[in-house]
């Protein structure tokens, strides 16, 4: 996100201070804010000090924040939707509404699922523990594979990257049970701690299925050592942030070569895919690294590793004895979470993630205005006429890059709201059952649904985030910027409130979005969305030094006492910050026409801007949570986010009377758009 302001120097800041006793019902609230904080010093607490004291972190949350207070909201609107429809006795059978009700049921039917303790996946357990050949062991590895255990690799579709009208089929590196593969190979105290959890965790819950302590603390050092074994031939995050390092178009027979003892054409018939006759594989030496491990493990150890996956992604849809434990190590352990969500909480969840364009539908015929998406529209266009016209007076860009920029630009494709046409959900079998086996079933659905779209044409009208999702997206395959209804709500979106507001809040979402097209990921597409070098050699030398300042700005920030930002890893996002609060602020300037913008509730619009959109960012983490964000999330922490693109920006020490030395007036000001 981002933005500019213009005010004047100290003055501004006393006129921040003092008259701020009458709360707006839109707009800025003064009481989220701290004015014994000085604006200038420590920019965060001084817009969100207020809110972050009276919003501590609920139990049962890693972090909190205003993104977790809009889905809490959404959350309680989805909830009354399906009590609705569950009271309901006119569903019609088959109907997406019908398959809702039958699937919150099924989930909410607290006592059926305690009566069935593990029984739904012992099926699943009694195949694994008839494996006794390497083909056997394949053919089981795809079938939970389809079913949504994440075991040995991925296997999906994407977009081809050097073509973006087709559909091709994918593998990419997978099968950890931690979060990424450094909590496998790093030293560090925290890590050291980690993995003996980690194990104890594996054992207790292989004890929940009957093994003994002894034997399930045998069969979770197996799982430690063939996980560590593929976290060794696992790519880094910051080397995945190079789509050149994970695109590798192969013929389909070329996968031998790879891995030649794996039965390539058996998986995918068994995967019942079309013809592959190439694919893409996203990390080649994690494929031939597999290969070598699936020659040389005692095929005795992979089935202790198969049925600690299966348990392991079954156990929140088991009795509560899977559960809890599933908790004290994912929710406590790795992110210091307290206490576990209410059931219905939960079950609003699984049922968005499983069917959650049919719930959608009926949330944004309920809860989503069309006068609403209507402006958003139009602010959409607002932010592309600024940035169309920024690119055209950069100073760092040629004319042939400028060029192609504006054209990829002019081929956005903005989605706003919802999907214009609903997905079909009518191969989901849902049934009035078994809670466990509906999610088994809708992670198959969900499964051939992307398998099948190898060989068919792009369907550009598809969304990859529900309508109530609070959050917003960039596909650079599509070239397209999306925003969900979710999201499109107060403090990031009020019709209600002016425009300087909008245009800090979600006007910076807006421009974040965007300018991810043109961030170090985003700039390896053109216009059509492929992998192209679009750019001058001096060009992409003068972005690469800007980007740099970037990352050398977010490394210098200290999440914790020795722990600092990963400037590669945040780098896009950081990007996108920066650039989206720069042309927000243009397109806000823009949208005045000269004329001059009134001061409400004794601020200025520059200082409204700036500090809604760090009300955006208002929130705190709990350190473990923190300390496993640095490791694995592409997002700098909240409070560098609300400090990092402002503190580049002229227009904010303008508008809050900051001088240079102050720590919100960086001395290497950096610049991209």
């Amino acid at each position: 996100m981002n933005r500019s302001l213009t005010l004047t120097l100290a003055a501004a800041v006393a006129a921040v201070a003092l008259p701020l006793a009458a709360q707006e019902s839109h707009g800025i609230n003064p009481a989220d804010m701290e004015t014994s904080a000085k604006a200038c010093v420590d920019f965060f607490h001084y817009a969100d000090g207020g809110w972050i004291k009276a919003h501590p972190i609920p139990p049962e949350y890693p972090r909190w924040g205003t993104f977790n207070v809009l889905a809490e909201e959404n959350r309680d609107k989805l909830h009354g939707i399906l009590e609705a429809l569950a009271a309901r006795k006119d569903l019609v059978p088959g109907s997406d509404d019908r398959k809702l009700a039958d699937f919150w049921g099924a989930c909410m039917d607290e006592k059926a699922v305690e009566a069935a303790g593990a029984k739904p996946i012992e099926p699943e357990l009694a195949r694994i523990d008839a494996i006794k050949s390497v083909a056997d062991l394949q053919a089981e590895m795809a079938r939970l594979q389809s079913q949504g255990v994440r075991v040995l690799f991925g296997f999906g579709s994407e977009q081809d990257r050097k073509n973006s009208d087709e559909v091709i089929a994918s593998l990419r590196q997978g099968g950890l049970g931690l979060p990424d593969r450094d909590y496998y190979l790093k030293d560090d105290p925290r890590s050291t701690q980690l993995r003996e959890k980690y194990a104890a965790h594996v054992a207790a819950m292989l004890g929940l299925l009957g093994d003994d302590a002894a034997h399930a603390k045998a069969e979770a050092a197996t799982v430690m050592a063939l996980e560590t074994e593929l976290a060794k031939i696992s790519m880094s995050r910051v080397e995945q942030r190079n789509p050149d390092n994970t695109y590798h178009r192969i013929a389909t027979a070329e996968l031998a070569k790879l891995a030649p003892d794996f039965d390539w054409p058996a998986y995918f018939r068994l995967q019942q895919a079309p013809a592959i006759a190439s694919l893409n594989v996203a990390q080649p030496e994690f494929i031939r690294g597999l290969g070598a491990l699936l020659a040389r493990v005692p095929l005795e150890q992979w089935k202790t590793y198969l049925r600690w996956h299966l348990v392991s992604a079954a156990a929140p849809h088991l009795s509560s004895a899977f559960v809890n434990e599933e908790f004290q190590f994912q929710g406590k352990a790795l992110q210091g979470t307290e206490k576990l969500e209410a059931r219905w909480k939960r079950c609003v969840g699984a049922t968005d993630r499983q069917l959650g364009f049919a719930l959608g539908r009926l949330y944004v015929e309920k809860y989503f205005p069309s006068e609403a998406k209507k402006q958003a529209d139009q602010l959409v266009h607002n932010l592309i006429a600024a940035l169309r016209a920024d690119i055209a007076t950069l100073d760092w860009m040629g004319p042939e890059t400028k060029k192609a920029a504006i054209a990829k630009l002019d081929a956005f494709t903005p989605k706003i709201g919802y999907p214009d046409t609903w997905r079909d959900y009518a191969k989901y079998d849902v049934k009035a059952g078994s809670f466990a086996d509906n999610v088994v079933r809708g992670n198959e659905f969900e499964f051939h649904r992307v398998i099948d779209k190898v060989g068919k044409p792009v369907d550009l009208a598809e969304w990859g985030m529900t309508p109530p999702t609070v959050n917003a997206y960039y596909s650079p395959s599509r070239n397209e910027i999306v925003f969900p209804a979710g999201i499109l709500q107060p403090p990031f979106f009020d019709p209600k409130a002016d425009a300087a507001v909008n245009y800090g809040a979600i006007g910076a979402v807006i421009g974040h979005e965007m300018t991810h097209g043109f961030d170090d990921q985003g700039r390896k597409f053109d216009a059509k969305g492929n992998l192209k070098e679009w750019w001058t050699a001096e060009d992409a030398k003068n972005y690469e030094a800007r980007a740099a300042c970037v990352q050398k700005q977010f490394e210098a920030y200290e999440v914790q006492p020795g722990l600092h930002e990963n400037g590669k890893l945040v780098l896009g996002e950081s990007i996108a910050d920066l650039g989206g609060l720069t042309i927000a602020h243009m397109a806000y300037e823009a949208s005045l026409a000269g004329a001059k913008p009134p001061v409400i509730g004794g601020l200025t619009a520059d200082q409204r801007f700036f500090l809604a959109f760090a009300r955006v960012w208002a929130g705190a983490a709990r350190p473990e949570y923190e300390q496993m964000q640095v490791r694995v999330d592409p997002h700098p922490a909240a409070q560098f986010r609300a400090i990092g693109a402002p503190s580049n920006m002229p227009a904010f020490a303008a508008a809050l009377g900051c001088k240079p030395g102050d720590q919100m007036v960086r001395a290497e000001q950096c610049r991209i758009w």
